[in-house]
């Protein structure tokens, strides 16, 4: 039998990226809510364009954000300021904002389960304990073990290097460098195993002129040879797996990246869905994340599931697994969870849904309260949503993350044994 072999490609985007700034001046301002009232309600949506943002949405919270000094502030620290403007600008832009309030009909399937209304129970405490989820949709959680964050390798070397190339550009490593940049990377597998890296792509904006170099031609050459040298090396010396003499690399393969960010393309947020969780290795429900409040199960329900997943893994019941969650609007009990292992399961797909069925609890508001997800902004100095907004939502070492905890591991494999006799 022969074996089977395919390319995986997975790309990621620096926080630069229109998009990218979309997400994280969303996730800034959600931030901003939950420290000052940790119930607010907060679906904010960002669109970015030469010289303009505009956010809109609706919020209702019983606190004051200045929204403007919020967007304003989280352009700056992405790096588009000054001379890396590039022709949008953190102090210069134009803020527009269109705010509403949640609508009442949502409001009164997320605040009280359509499991409970029957009863008799009046108290905010069994209201509060009992939300409904705020949407209908389907949520998607993955975890395989070919990285020891339990993630997909291609989507794991994208972010790194997206996130070395923000920080040798935030270091003064390389001080030509612009804040928008893009990453991609082709796996080779065999057998479903990573065997060799091969095609490695970075693209990223930089000045018109590098040391007083202004032909274009030596400008590519001294970037490239620097992206290998600070950015790639770097990066590839916490894999195993290593480019090799057939590695392909594509440096700015347009020949030229002076104009970007939101003066080169409009930006949106949650336009950047595969690159926030497994880079198009796993399936996605479809729904975004970032400026959304943790009673959208887009986003409690999808970190919920990596978790889930991700213990699956770590416990050894699978070298993969996905899992899917289904919600209706009001209703706090999912109404579907499926498991797939593709086949690597030490015990059956069903006997594993059993165990998740019994040990987590995916209801709205269990997942909110098991990851304190109200209170991580101002446990975090006031940041933390605006954190994950670039880089990836899952997988994340850099920052301490809840639901990538394996603390659900040993327990299942003491109970998956006891399946196995």
């Amino acid at each position: 039998m022969s074996s089977k072999r395919y390319l995986f490609t997975s790309e990621s985007v620096t926080e630069g990226h229109p998009d990218k700034v979309c997400d994280q001046i969303s996730d800034a301002i959600l931030d901003e809510f939950l420290t000052k009232d940790n119930q607010s309600r907060v679906a904010a949506e960002t669109a970015v364009t030469t010289g303009v943002v505009f956010v809109c949405g609706e919020i209702t919270a019983n606190c004051y954000v200045d929204i403007p000094h919020v967007v304003r502030r989280t352009i700056e620290n992405i790096g588009y300021t000054g001379k890396s403007s590039g022709g949008f600008d953190s102090k210069n832009c134009a803020v527009l904002t269109s705010i509403d309030e949640q609508s009442t009909d949502i409001a009164g399937g997320v605040n009280k389960a359509f499991e409970t209304r029957d009863n008799n129970a009046s108290t905010s405490e069994t209201e509060t304990a009992n939300l409904g989820a705020g949407d209908q949709g389907i949520m998607f959680g993955f975890a395989c073990n070919e990285t020891k964050e339990y993630m997909p390798l291609p989507i794991s070397l994208a972010h790194k290097l997206a996130f070395r190339l923000a920080e040798v550009r935030k270091q003064g490593i390389l001080k030509y460098l612009r804040p928008d940049g893009k990453s991609q990377v082709t796996v080779e597998y065999v057998d479903d195993k990573p065997v060799r890296i091969d095609t490695i792509v970075i693209s990223t904006q930089h000045d018109d002129e590098i040391n007083g170099v202004i032909d274009n031609r030596q400008i590519q050459e001294i970037i490239k040879n620097d992206m290998i040298e600070h950015v790639i090396k770097p990066v590839f010396e916490n894999y195993d797996l290593k480019p090799d003499s057939t590695t392909k690399y594509l440096i700015n393969p347009s020949g030229r990246f002076v104009i970007g960010g939101p003066q080169g393309d409009a930006g949106l947020t949650g336009r950047k869905i595969i690159v926030d969780t497994y880079g198009g290795y796993s399936r996605h429900g479809g729904g975004a994340f970032s400026g959304k409040d943790p009673t959208k199960v887009d986003r409690s329900a999808a970190y919920a599931a990596r978790y889930v997943a991700k213990n699956i893994v770590a416990a050894g019941l699978a070298d993969k697994c996905e899992l899917e969650l289904g919600y209706a609007i009001g209703v706090a009990q999912p109404v579907s969870i499926m498991v797939d292992t593709f086949g690597t399961g030490k015990i059956s797909d069903d006997e594993i849904t059993k165990l998740v069925e019994k040990n987590f609890d995916l209801r709205p508001v269990a997942i909110i309260n098991q990851f304190d997800m109200r209170n991580l902004p101002s446990k975090n100095g006031g940041m933390f949503y605006q954190k994950l907004a670039a880089y990836g939502h899952m997988g994340r070492t850099d920052i301490d993350v809840p639901w990538e905890h394996t603390d659900k591991a040993a327990t299942l494999k003491e109970q998956a044994a006891s399946i196995c006799g």
